[in-house]
């Protein structure tokens, strides 16, 4: 169907692949593109479709914001145009993220404008309040571990949101079978979406326009001064609304000057949790939290006050299927198209161990980028936007020593085969060799002319190999300290690397979407994989048990092949895939992953090659059977984005680095 976006139409409603309405003579698509199908609500500032894409062969389904305002006056029509103009601009601003709608066009046609952005298939939480009732203690913490990076994130660009509240929060629709779960808690990424109403920071701070819903507005916002904290306010209410479903107008005490919020609680919470709510919604800006880093640092050491001592059982609950609606009843509320989970996405039964968090690192004063096991298991290295690497001993879970040296982030970090060295890569554009029998610095590799994003070592630790912002591969002899050879080909920068089981192939994984495969010894190219639809973020191979290594699985499992390897990919589209390169080292595509929790940002497979971790940008790891191709379990707890995985090389324990500035030991425990 075609709807007719032309507000005094009689008759809206056409036929598919009408290109002029039938009532009124309007044309249907907007540039030359974009559909509307049907109408999703209306505001005060316009109206807000249901629409696609015509211009891609899949026809994604996207949203269309048409300005036109209820009110005609002159003064109310100037602002509500300022409002929509706002909003594209701070989308624009904002970039891409995945817990943010993505700005697909603005424009006017035929006297009105026009936003078009992605649309989020799913309910927002007052959507879910209603049918479910009032939130529990982990649907909160679950909320707050997902919205706290994205406010960070917000904030990080010098844009205040002004109308945070349970309709403007989306959690995207989980196209998937019942998953097994460590706790129980909600999964499905949440999407803060409506940005009419952000402000963008600009020097002093000085008194604008009061703006925002009342029962969640902060008392400086409502003199027109909003700040930061201002949204930590408003998500902090919009929490307590959610644990006692009452109005936050009823919550508040004005004879007592008080928040009364426990009084209504359906279910008693833990005390630490209720403290950092009242800080968050505090009215004196003194007493609330400054940023939404405060907050994560609070929550973070709550979870991880908790992570130290090994938690009592909890029983495995399925999260029962939810039924989102798609229509979004409040019309600024728009955004994505979500692809549907793979059939072979199955469960996997309950016989698998159960992985926890044993230990929470904490030294690092910025993310951690990588993380990487000793080969003797001993020792934990972990690199950091905070310049440094630290050395953690793993049967205390205390920090060693800590090596200095790069001029920015560090971005990656390998062992050798033997455990005597390490190598790291930076933004400084240069790679440091550490000798780990001494404990320091050794010598540096300099040729790159951007950051480096990825360091392997060969299998015989002879050879370094090294990817770059700048497009290329390094070869690094390690004896002699220099360059042995440098491989073009990518048209994006070089964000993985690794080397195949065997050492025969080297896989490069990079911003221009595919995956190379390469004769290294001979610089040359042998094939590309093309399948993902982003930057390919991490990548690893299987190796065989009989070889050791960090990961593995048998080249003959499977089917795989004899004199056959397995790749794991992980990209920026939201998938992992697992790719078979035979003996020549041609790749095929043998399934793929998608955990619907954002973008793949780091793999790893299990020593015996049956498990391979997934990291995401939500905080999540998820962990896969490599053979079934079924979800085995999610490891929550992170408070940002996990950036690395790896396995010890017993297979009895992952570390995880995050953008929440901790390391965290997950170790497997047989039922």
């Amino acid at each position: 169907m075609s709807y007719c976006l032309n507000p005094a139409c009689q008759n809206p409603q056409n036929a598919d692949r009408t290109q002029y309405c039938l009532s009124c003579g309007s044309k249907l698509l907007l540039r030359e593109r974009y559909r509307a199908i049907k109408p999703l609500g209306r505001g005060g500032f316009g109206r807000t479709f249901l629409a696609v894409d015509e211009d891609k062969p899949s026809k994604p389904r996207c949203a269309i914001k048409q300005f036109f305002p209820l009110s005609q006056g002159t003064s109310s029509a100037e602002k509500a145009a300022e409002l929509f103009n706002r909003e594209a601009v701070r989308l624009d601003e904002l970039g891409k993220h995945p817990q943010i709608p993505e700005l697909l066009a603005h424009f006017q046609q035929e006297r009105y404008q026009y936003l078009v952005q992605e649309f989020i298939e799913g309910q927002n939480l007052q959507q879910e309040l209603a049918g479910a009732g009032a939130f529990s203690e982990n649907q909160i913490r679950s909320l707050l571990n997902d919205l706290l990076p994205v406010l960070q994130f917000v904030h990080s660009r010098s844009v205040i949101h002004r109308d945070i509240k349970p309709p403007n929060i989306i959690r995207r629709r989980i196209s998937q079978p019942s998953i097994i779960y460590t706790y129980p808690t909600l999964t499905g990424e949440l999407v803060l979406v409506d940005f009419g109403a952000a402000k963008l920071v600009e020097g002093l701070r000085e008194t604008g326009t009061v703006i925002g819903s009342p029962e969640f507005v902060a008392p400086e916002q409502i003199r027109g001064q909003a700040v930061y904290a201002s949204d930590l306010y408003s998500l902090g209410v919009t929490c307590i609304y959610l644990l006692t479903q009452i109005s936050p107008f009823d919550l508040f005490d004005i004879n007592q000057d008080a928040w009364v919020w426990r009084d209504f609680l359906k279910v008693q919470i833990d005390p630490k949790l209720g403290i950092i709510l009242d800080k968050m919604i505090e009215a004196s800006l003194s007493r609330r939290y400054k940023s939404a880093t405060d907050a994560i640092e609070d929550l973070q050491s709550h979870q991880a006050a908790g992570a130290g001592v090994p938690p009592l059982p909890v029983p495995v609950i399925p999260v029962p299927q939810r039924i989102l609606a798609v229509q979004n009843a409040v019309p600024p509320t728009v955004a994505g198209t979500i692809m549907p989970v793979p059939p072979m996405q199955r469960v996997v039964p309950a016989r698998a161990p159960t992985w926890r968090c044993v230990h929470t690192l904490v030294g690092h004063s910025n993310a951690v980028t990588s993380v990487a096991f000793s080969p003797d298991g001993a020792t934990l290295a972990s690199g950091s936007e905070d310049k440094t690497i630290e050395m953690w001993k793993l049967e205390t879970g205390k920090r060693w020593y800590t090596l200095t040296g790069h001029s920015d982030w560090v971005t990656c970090v390998a062992f050798s085969p033997d455990g005597a060295t390490l190598a790291s890569g930076g933004r400084d554009k240069t790679i440091q060799i550490w000798d780990l029998n001494k404990g320091k610095w050794w010598y540096a590799l300099t040729g790159h002319a951007d950051r480096v994003s990825a360091v392997a070592f060969s299998r015989d630790g002879l050879v370094l190999a090294t990817g770059s912002r700048d497009k290329t591969v390094q070869l690094w002899n390690l004896n002699k300290g220099r360059r042995m050879l440098a491989l073009s080909g990518h048209a994006g920068g070089v964000e993985a690397v690794a080397f195949s089981a065997g050492g025969e192939f080297l896989a490069t994984g990079s911003r221009d979407k595919t995956v190379q495969l390469w004769d290294w010894q001979n610089g040359r190219s042998i094939c590309t994989l093309a399948q993902h639809g982003d930057w390919v973020r991490a990548i690893v191979f299987a190796t065989p048990p009989s070889q050791g290594g960090h990961g593995g699985t048998a080249p003959t499992r499977g089917g795989v092949g004899e004199g056959s390897s397995i790749l794991a990919t992980g990209s920026r589209d939201g998938t992992a895939k697992l790719w078979r390169v035979d003996a020549q080292g041609r790749g095929t595509l043998l399934r793929s992953f998608r955990d619907n929790s954002g973008d793949v940002l780091c793999v790893a497979f299990s020593p015996d090659g049956r498990v391979l971790a997934t990291g995401s940008r939500d905080g999540t790891i998820y962990l896969w059977d490599a053979e079934g191709g079924g979800l085995l379990e999610i490891l929550a707890g992170h408070a940002g984005e996990v950036l690395s995985v790896a396995f010890s090389t017993d297979g009895g324990s992952l570390a995880s680095g995050a953008g929440d500035r901790t390391v965290k030991i997950w170790r497997a425990i047989e039922d």
